[in-house]
């Protein structure tokens, strides 16, 4: 389990990112954070492999603080996946799942077979193992980063707006591939995005964020939409404007869902 104690980050120019945190990262579920930008969602993500440090309060995986672990050994322990997937583009696809498992010391060429059974793993062909990043459409290389997360089979899976960069059918079938990933491979995955949809789409647990890095609610998807915590998060999910209230409609001799302003959102199956 993650858990954050009471913790602050204030960035040297004075801006307070996070502010008197108290947070549980349950294991082997995924935890979304989400909020508008300046909230502190990535600054909270990044404290957990300590690419940042807060100001006060701790951090602690298991019970142990972070701060008492070795930077370099805590982030190859635990996986990263970032927006524009981050790989090496010197490097081929195979070598650049391979990367951290091999800097762990391991074989390279155990490395490269672990590398190809997650390219499996992720749903993409082997026969992408010898081309380079640049050779990949948009969501093939972040698969390949998600596989490149996996590869030293980490407990902890850290992912900051992975799929932020790709199109709308494409960032689909990602969130696809996480929901099928997590059902098999059951990882705590702390994941960060500004989009409301896609933390309930993806979230066993949703955090939402207001600017200033202030936790405003903590719940399921369902007990958020159920009741939201005030304005600001009933602002935030589309509860005010009407987006998140459904009516049936009878269109062709079909029930259909639309919104407040007769938008369809989805066919009713009994």
């Amino acid at each position: 389990m993650i858990e954050f104690r009471g913790v602050t980050k204030q960035f040297p120019d004075g801006t307070v990112a996070v502010q008197g945190i108290d947070l549980q990262v349950p294991p082997r579920r995924t935890t979304v954070l989400v909020g508008s930008s300046g909230s502190g969602k990535t600054t909270l993500l990044r404290m957990v492999n300590r690419m940042v440090d807060p100001t006060s309060g701790s951090v602690t995986i298991d019970g142990t603080d972070v701060s008492t672990i070795d930077p370099v050994k805590l982030r190859r322990s635990i996986g990263y996946v970032m927006q524009n997937s981050g790989l090496l583009p010197h490097r081929k696809v195979v070598d650049n799942i391979a990367t951290v498992p091999v800097l762990r010391g391991e074989r390279r060429a155990d490395a490269r077979a672990r590398a190809l059974e997650l390219m499996e793993t992720v749903g993409l062909d082997r026969s992408l193992a010898e081309k380079y990043p640049a050779q990949l459409s948009g969501g093939q290389q972040q698969r390949v980063g998600v596989a490149r997360g996996l590869a030293v089979d980490p407990n902890i899976l850290l992912m900051d707006e992975p799929f932020g960069a790709v199109d709308p059918l494409v960032r689909t079938e990602l969130q696809d591939e996480l929901l099928r990933l997590q059902r098999e491979l059951g990882k705590t995955v702390l994941f960060v995005t500004h989009d409301i949809d896609e933390a309930f789409r993806l979230g066993d647990r949703v955090v939402i964020l207001r600017t200033g890095g202030e936790v405003v609610q903590v719940g399921t998807p369902a007990e958020i939409l159920a009741a939201p915590a005030d304005d600001f998060v009933a602002g935030f999910i589309g509860a005010e404007r009407g987006t998140r209230a459904l009516r049936v409609s009878e269109v062709g001799g079909r029930e259909v869902l639309v919104d407040e302003a007769g938008r369809p959102a989805g066919v009713l199956v009994r």
